[in-house]
């Protein structure tokens, strides 16, 4: 069998500590195959093959390993950063000339002045061209020299791929800090007398560079270096080339091609010299220096390391992923024993725990362990049964901590503040829990420490069949609220990776229901109605200091994607959290309206984090982009739609709805040209550059106002406020078809057919917008054509949003080609680049991994099976020929429908629909409609001609 080994980062934070033998007795049976399951005959060899576990606070990723053993683990409010104002002050004053720019045809120059004045703050920017002279001086005058600073004692080399860069070069994994690098390279005699050009490629935030000891450039940014050096400066033979890297990290170094790290004659890159091979390297300071950036990233928290003693040929390995229970497991065979391990992260409980059994007494010894790659952290003995993590991010803005209990059955248990060694037991049980000091985004004065205390001392003195069972109980109340079946085929037994790999609907159309209940499995652990915080872009899994585009919250459409499904399949519940997020954000955006627009209400741009930024960031070509509040409250109206709780119209979503519209109200601007009411600056994320009047924020603003002037007559408020948003309405540009017989992307007729961005932001009208339909054939029939224009590629969330687009085209054909390709393995066979599709976990492939392509393409096959946006159930509006069987049972509508829906041969079978609101019924299939009242509670089924039965 494949065996798994732990990294070299792994093995470098494992020594720090002596490890400990122990023996673990496990107690539970692995359990029978189903189509419920995620099962490999492998351990994991990297992240993306480890199984997600959560409970919408705590997420950990288990690996599996036989020897050594490796649960990766998050607690969802660990970020960099902190509290902080994000608004630029008198940004506003800047915002008149930056849209008579744009109407000038000068985006270039509206771009530049908008970089300038109008984006957010960044985190320590007053201060950061002192903080980081001092930083550079303080090391000049400490180390001398440059040729002189590498010390022979600290001295170390890594080499340099010709192929690949420094981001995937391994040896410097875990720092987050400072970093000197050093090569000699020899000048050829025919360069004499020429200027030449030293190339690093793309180097993250800022370095400092020096040739033969002296300085000859500095940039800070990711920007491509390039720093042309004197003839003069040039030596006969050996020369010098340093560079310093501050905020070095695991995502960092000085390229993703190490082709571009080269030195030529300027004027002639074909006589170029690579850089790769052997650097030495210097540590200056593990510790990341202050330095300004928009966002705040999730972080990693820490790994737990169970290291087995057993050594010997092992045989019958199974690891698997039970969605039903929502338990992970390990089994195998190792010299006559058979070894089981199960995995769960509780939440009644809090915590995460882990049940180790044999199948005879007294042979499992292996040590416990707890590794960070933060580097302010502190590891201490509690008791004599358990180990607390105490860390600190961002110099001890945010504290966390973690306990590790563990008890065992017969045996020996021993303790140091290193390790937990346990020798000669039957069985064992672990119980890990961890909190921070977050309270909220203006608060961290939260005790993790009283909070982690309370919660072992409460597990711990519980069976683990009494945890287990709660746990399972729990999860069970959100997940059996739904189920889906499609069919089975011939690959249903295979390992899910192999059904990955070999994905087609005919052999295997359970990998779709699969899929589908994979989706609200990651929903359910990655966003609990007490979770402090929504489902970031790795939902709440990242083992990286610097996750992809921070682990953030990105708001114009990945967010929203994340819960795209929650009504449809039944998990209501699991938005709270992000109607939380909307609530704190309210407060914050209230303060960038003022300061950006001069405006009232609350404004959201493209990007947000735990301390609820709301300014524009990043940069002014796709960061200034107004409608992310607007977007917010759509995703609040549908919540209020599907449960027609009025309660909640009334308190939350017509309030946040109403300032979001306020701020459109006082923003939308003349057009000089068309005379409408157009939303300028902004972009059509994330393409195009700063424009007036993108076509996606007409559409949401549209669909703002009509839901908002619904909502008003629902409740009785604001008529008059109500008559203004539906005379703006009328006012604002429409949708306009272009000279290609496409949906303009933009004001002006400027698409280009060749073009295949990812982002396709002008179908925002198709979904999850509804103005244009069936309904509406013309714009439909341009719609259709934009989307053949874009293609059917693209990363792993851009598919998923075109299944949901094809689907309410009423294509189930065109949509189901998407999903296919999406169910489609994400990695290369070669090696080469990972595409989007699936991880071997299941994880969507951007790439790399974001959570919003499981979301978004489980949704997509919701909306192939009930779309009810118009007031009615139209029930298999896009089912495709290649899911010719099947049956959903708990999909809900809005309106207030729950329905269980049967078809076979491609026709509906029968029908089961529970009212939960008592309001009137439309049903609508096949060209056919029946209407009906019903009572609140009541449930009524009808046969596939739509009659009842």
């Amino acid at each position: 069998m494949n065996r798994c080994t732990v990294s070299h980062k792994l093995k470098k934070l494992w020594n720090k500590a002596p490890l400990v033998l122990f023996t673990v007795l496990c107690t539970f049976k692995a359990s029978a195959q189903n189509n419920s399951k995620l099962w490999y005959n492998a351990p994991a060899q990297k992240w993306t093959d480890a199984l997600p576990i959560g409970n919408g606070s705590i997420g950990g990723m288990v690996y599996g390993d036989v020897q050594n053993d490796r649960v990766q683990f998050n607690e969802n409010t660990l970020w960099n950063g902190a509290p902080r104002a994000y608004a630029r002050k008198g940004a506003y004053k800047y915002l008149a000339q930056i849209r008579a720019l744009i109407a000038q045809g000068k985006q270039k120059e509206a771009e530049a002045l908008a970089g300038k004045a109008f984006m957010g703050l960044k985190e320590n920017e007053l201060n950061y061209a002192k903080d980081s002279a001092r930083w550079v001086n303080t090391m000049l005058s400490y180390y001398g020299p440059q040729d002189e600073l590498f010390h022979p004692s600290t001295i170390k080399t890594i080499s340099l791929p010709t192929e690949q860069g420094w981001e995937l070069t391994r040896g410097l994994e875990g720092l987050d800090g400072t970093v000197w690098f050093r090569r000699y390279v020899e000048i050829p005699a025919g360069w004499k007398g020429k200027d030449v050009v030293l190339s690093l490629g793309r180097v993250r935030d800022m370095d400092v560079t020096y040739f033969n000891g002296e300085r000859v450039g500095s940039t800070n940014g990711t920007a491509y270096r390039k720093y042309v050096i004197p003839a003069s400066k040039l030596h006969t033979g050996r020369n010098v080339i340093a560079v310093q890297v501050l905020n070095f990290n695991d995502k960092g170094g000085l390229t993703s091609n190490a082709k571009e790290i080269k030195i030529y004659p300027q004027g002639n890159e074909a006589e170029a010299l690579p850089l790769s091979g052997q650097w030495e390297y210097f540590i200056q300071d593990g510790e990341a220096p202050v330095y300004p950036k928009y966002n705040a990233s999730y972080q990693p928290f820490a790994d737990l390391h169970l290291q087995f003693a057993a050594k010997g040929e092992v045989t019958n390995y199974r690891r698997d992923l039970d969605l039903t229970n929502a338990t992970a497991h390990v089994s195998y065979a190792q010299n006559g024993v058979t070894y089981t391990r199960e995995y769960l992260v509780s939440a009644p409980d809090k915590a995460m725990a882990i049940q180790l059994a044999v199948s005879k007494p007294g042979q499992l010894t292996l040590k416990i362990g707890l590794t960070t790659l933060h580097h302010q952290y502190t590891i201490r003995k509690v008791n004599e049964s358990t180990l607390a993590l105490n860390l600190k991010v961002n110099n001890g803005v945010l504290k966390g901590v973690t306990y590790l209990h563990v008890s065992r059955q017969g045996g020996k248990l021993s303790i140091a503040n290193n390790g937990i060694n346990i020798s000669g037991a039957n069985s064992a049980t672990l119980y890990l829990t961890a909190a921070t000091s977050f309270r909220n985004y203006h608060d961290v004065t939260g005790d993790p420490d009283a909070i982690c205390k309370k919660r072992i001392t409460s597990v711990k003195a519980k069976s683990y069949a009494a945890v287990r069972s709660t746990h399972v109980a729990d999860y069970q109340r959100y997940y059996n609220t739904f189920d889906i079946e499609l069919g089975k085929g011939q690959n249903e037994g295979l390992p899910t990776d192999e059904r990955i790999a070999k994905f087609n609907s005919k052999d295997d159309p359970g990998l779709v229901a699969l899929f589908v209940k994979y989706s609200r499995y990651l929903l359910i652990s990655s966003s609990r109605p007490d979770s402090k915080l929504p489902a970031n872009l790795q939902g709440i899994w990242n083992d990286l200091l610097t996750p992809p585009w921070g682990s953030k919250f990105t708001t114009n459409i990945n967010l929203q994607m994340n819960y795209w499904s929650a009504e449809m399949f039944n998990l209501s519940a699991c938005t709270k959290p992000l109607f939380h997020m909307v609530n704190d954000l309210e407060q914050t955006e209230h303060a960038t309206a003022k300061e950006h627009y001069n405006a009232p209400g609350w404004v959201l741009h493209h990007n947000t984090d735990i301390w609820c930024g709301t300014a524009p960031v990043n940069a002014s070509n796709h960061g200034i982009w107004q409608p992310g509040a607007a977007w917010l409250s759509e995703s609040l109206w549908e919540h209020y739609q599907f449960t027609q709780d009025k309660a909640f119209l009334r308190s939350q979503a017509y309030p946040a709805m109403k300032g979001a519209a306020e701020f459109f109200v006082a923003n939308l601007v003349k057009d000089p040209t068309t005379g409408y009411l157009i939303s300028t600056p902004s972009n059509s994320p994330e393409h195009g550059g700063l424009v007036a009047g993108p076509t996606m924020d007409h559409q949401i603003i549209r669909e703002l106002f009509k839901n908002t002037s619904k909502a008003s007559a629902l409740l009785g408020l604001d008529p008059a406020f109500a008559r203004t948003l539906q005379q703006k309405y009328a006012q604002i540009a429409p949708n306009r078809i272009g000279k290609y017989g496409q949906l303009q992307e933009w004001l002006e007729d400027k698409d280009d057919t060749t073009d295949t961005h990812r982002h396709v932001s002008h179908m925002w009208g198709v979904h999850p917008g509804t103005e244009i339909t069936e309904r509406t054939p013309e714009l439909m029939q341009a719609a259709k054509r934009s989307m053949y224009y874009r293609g059917d590629d693209g990363t792993g969330w851009s598919i998923s949003w075109k299944v949901n687009i094809w689907a309410r085209m009423h294509d189930g054909d065109h949509a189901f080609k998407l999903l296919n390709r999406l169910l489609s393995t994400a990695e290369s066979p070669d090696g080469g680049k990972d595409r989007g599709g699936l991880y071997h976990n299941m994880f969507d492939a951007h790439p790399p991994f974001q959570i919003d392509g499981n979301f978004g393409a489980a949704a997509g096959v919701g909306e192939m099976l009930l779309q009810s946006q118009f007031g009615t159930l139209d029930l298999l509006p896009a089912l495709p020929t290649a899911l010719p069987n099947g049956s959903v049972k708990g999909i809900c509508a809005r309106g207030g429908f729950v329905l269980n829906i049967d078809w076979k041969n491609g026709e509906l079978q029968k029908v089961r629909i529970t009212s939960t609101a008592g309001k009137p019924c439309i049903v609508n299939y096949a060209g056919k409609q029946i209407k009906f009242d019903t009572q609140k509670g009541a449930t009524y089924q009808l046969n596939g001609n739509l009659q009842k039965i």
